[in-house]
């Protein structure tokens, strides 16, 4: 099978997503600036939230791109990431509204690392179909990038329980390593 559907449907269920974020915001009651203090944490979450989504929507993009063919493992691997991608408006609303309490901040991070989880299987399932020598082979055989990502997610997650505005600084550290989407995959493509 080609990656046209994958591809359609992968994007169409990240707009909902992102819809469903934004609509778990809402417009405080009062009129000055001091009225928007209490939504500040609710805000910033879905910042990151949404940095998040695109993050995962432009590597899901540049790994599709390197891949010649789909199969059902790679669908039911793609479908597992969704998932996991489709509990960030949960995670943020939950975050965001009990400002960066420790549960909830725990809950986010391990979502976090079950996305990057999901991701790395599904590079997984691209390279056990694609073989070791194409294109996704080479970029992502050794990947250390992936790899820290879900040391740092776990860490996060154990530094919620204690100190969850350090938490917070990981998962936006992760953030920006991976806001460059992945130069490689570009680079293998073009030779």
């Amino acid at each position: 099978m080609k990656t046209g559907r994958l591809e359609a449907f992968s994007d169409g269920v990240l707009a909902i997503i992102i819809t469903i974020m934004v609509l778990g915001m809402s417009a405080p009651e009062g009129y000055t600036f001091d009225a928007l203090k209490p939504i500040l944490p609710v805000f910033l979450t879905y910042v990151l939230s949404f940095v998040y989504v695109g993050i995962y929507w432009n590597n899901h993009h540049h790994l599709l791109q390197a891949v010649n063919r789909v199969n059902g493992k790679i669908l039911w691997a793609n479908l597992n990431l969704l998932f996991w991608l489709s509990l960030f408006p949960f995670a943020t609303d939950w975050m965001g509204k009990n400002h960066f309490e420790a549960n909830p901040t725990a809950i986010y991070g391990v979502v976090l690392f079950m996305a990057a989880v999901a991701f790395k299987i599904m590079v997984y399932c691209v390279i056990l179909s694609e073989g070791k020598n194409s294109n996704i082979g080479k970029v992502y055989s050794k990947d250390k990038r992936m790899n820290l990502s879900l040391l740092l997610y776990f860490t996060g997650v154990v530094f919620s329980f204690f100190f969850p505005i350090i938490s917070l600084m990981i998962y936006l550290g992760v953030a920006l390593m991976w806001i460059v989407p992945d130069p490689r995959i570009e680079r293998t493509l073009k030779d």
